[in-house]
């Protein structure tokens, strides 16, 4: 059965997984909370990246297929960093999107969007019902009448600021006079949309609508994306800052620091995860594009003539990781970037994309970014902003022959004490997105089925298929009735369950069949229910989430079989 966001985004709230932040005052676009359910879920996303990461990660064996041995270290860096920072990454220049605003309702939009969000506006679509056949091919079946009507008695309450809602008659008079003049003109639907959304053509000539109520849209210019901030009692230039866009640059930064503190050898990772914060314009689809947000990135640290294996390597073994936790591989793929889609740094990216429910069929959207960024940012750190010359990365200058932002001048070359190279290494760097994955994993999970209830009808069942690790409670604990000594069994078992580290519930209210669904609901994958067995012979009934399989179980090695289900997951 097909899943929608709108099932998954119900139960996110009805079960405490997620929030609009700031709900009360009418929410803050971009901005979410994570419920109690929510936020175990998240925190199990962060635990699962950084054991397999840091962990447990055996530094004396060749891991993977790995070209050969490693050495991998966490760090935390702070949100706010030197300014020169993001003006040497190149961040402060070229971390701006192009914008457009609406003259009338004064909305801005990206202008790489303005299209596809026209493709989908709802005014647009009531304009094309305005014609009996109105697209054939991507081609108008035009008629003036029609178009005059709706713009008469549909279009001031869909699309206001639409140069044919307000003048009808001068917006018909542009296109009238080139079909004349034009009897092969093209009539596809991105042209007759301008032709709609132009007053003053010989002004102006045409322009494109918006895509929320058709007014004309501003030429685009640049907006930058880091939110800005000061340090200090007063806000003066000299101590404007930027909360951090991504987390890469503070594990940049360090590379020295590290090296010299953690006596690591090339080839070596430095991990992190933490909050990164962007100005997106139009933040949508849920918790995938927000404004605040937590990244999950990897620097591995390399010898350039081994980068490029370094690369395959991470770059099959990110794909992998999503696989072993529960998502589908009919769901995922991992696209390399066409040279035209590079970043001016990479030598080399691949992303790891996976089907979303809110995109089309054949669509995906970007989980992680494994990026070859050769030796681009400890180059850029040490020696100042780099650009893209005719023969690779140089340095950028001003007019004068000066730098146009100065590195730190500090000497950021590794030297290999066994070889007696000195080199800069290069740098793969594996970027997740902890809010994307944890959205893929609870859309992945999200399954309907019919079971029966306690009176043995059909209902339908909904379900979270989380993997083991990943889900919020391992196990919930239910006495079968209120007396008879089972609710303070029930109670131990969920104690000791508790001692041993495994996150467990206890619910004794309800049919006994409702409680199931509940943590069916919320992806716990066993449910333990102590019955008249468990007084009389020791033993309880263990349920699987996924198979409905009912098995008894001592309860003396209850703690144990939990524990070895969660190992062998």
């Amino acid at each position: 059965m097909p899943k929608s966001m709108d099932q998954i985004v119900s139960l996110c709230k009805r079960r405490g997984f997620l929030f609009q932040s700031s709900e009360i005052y009418g929410g803050i676009n971009g901005f979410w909370d994570y419920g109690p359910l929510g936020v175990e879920l998240k925190r199990n996303v962060r635990a699962a990246w950084w054991n397999d990461m840091i962990t447990n990660h055996d530094e004396f064996s060749v891991l993977n297929g790995a070209p050969r041995e490693f050495q991998m270290t966490g760090i935390e860096t702070s949100i706010i960093m030197h300014p020169q920072v993001w003006k040497v990454s190149g961040h402060y220049d070229l971390f701006a999107d192009m914008m457009q605003t609406c003259r009338h309702c004064k909305k801005l939009f990206r202008a790489d969007h303005v299209w596809s969000m026209l493709s989908d506006s709802a005014w647009v679509k009531s304009f094309a019902e305005c014609f009996e056949k109105s697209v054939s091919d991507d081609r108008i079946i035009f008629s003036s009448p029609a178009a005059l009507n709706w713009a008469r008695r549909r279009g001031p309450k869909v699309a206001p600021g639409l140069a044919l809602v307000r003048n009808p008659e001068i917006t018909m008079s542009w296109l009238a006079e080139d079909l004349q003049n034009q009897p092969d003109l093209d009539l596809g639907l991105p042209k007759l949309l301008q032709y709609m959304a132009t007053e003053q053509k010989n002004i102006t000539g045409f322009q494109m609508p918006c895509p929320e109520c058709g007014g004309d849209l501003t030429e685009p210019r640049r907006f930058n994306l880091m939110f800005e901030t000061f340090t200090g009692a007063i806000q003066t230039e000299e101590n404007r800052a930027f909360l951090r866009p991504e987390t890469a640059q503070g594990m940049f930064v360090n590379f020295k620091n590290v090296v010299d503190s953690m006596s690591v050898r090339v080839p070596f990772g430095i991990a992190q995860i933490g909050k990164s914060f962007r100005n997106e314009i139009t933040p949508r689809n849920f918790t995938f594009r927000s404004r605040e947000f937590e990244q999950m990135e990897m620097e591995f640290f390399c010898h350039p003539s081994e980068s490029r294996q370094w690369y395959e390597y991470w770059r099959n073994r990110r794909f992998a990781w999503y696989q072993k936790l529960g998502i589908a591989s009919d769901n995922l793929i991992l696209r390399d970037h066409a040279q035209d889609e590079l970043s001016h740094y990479s030598v080399g990216t691949a992303d790891v994309e996976y089907a979303f429910p809110f995109l089309g069929p054949g669509e995906y959207g970007e989980l992680e970014g494994i990026a070859h960024r050769g030796d681009f940012d400890l180059r850029s750190h040490m020696e100042g902003k780099l650009c893209k010359g005719p023969n690779g990365l140089e340095l950028e200058k001003l007019a004068d022959g000066s730098p146009k932002y100065k590195g730190s001048g500090k000497d950021m070359n590794y030297f290999d004490d066994q070889s007696r190279e000195k080199f800069l290494p290069h740098v793969i760097e594996p970027a997740a997105g902890a809010d994307r994955a944890t959205l893929a994993f609870l859309c992945e999970a999200y399954h309907e089925d019919q079971q029966p209830d306690d009176k043995g009808e059909m209902q339908s069942r909904v379900y979270l298929k989380l993997h083991p690790k990943l889900a919020p409670v391992k196990v919930a604990v239910f006495p079968l009735i209120k007396k008879e000594g089972m609710p303070e069994k029930g109670l131990e078992i969920y104690r000791e369950l508790k001692s041993a580290g495994i996150a467990a519930v206890y619910a004794q209210q309800g049919a006994i069949g409702k409680r199931y669904r509940r943590q069916d609901e919320i992806g716990t994958p066993w449910c333990i229910t102590v019955d008249g067995d468990t007084m009389t012979a020791g033993t309880v009934t263990l349920r699987d989430r996924d198979s409905l399989e009912q098995i008894r179980l001592p309860v003396t090695g209850v703690v144990d079989e939990i524990a070895r289900r969660l190992r062998v997951s």
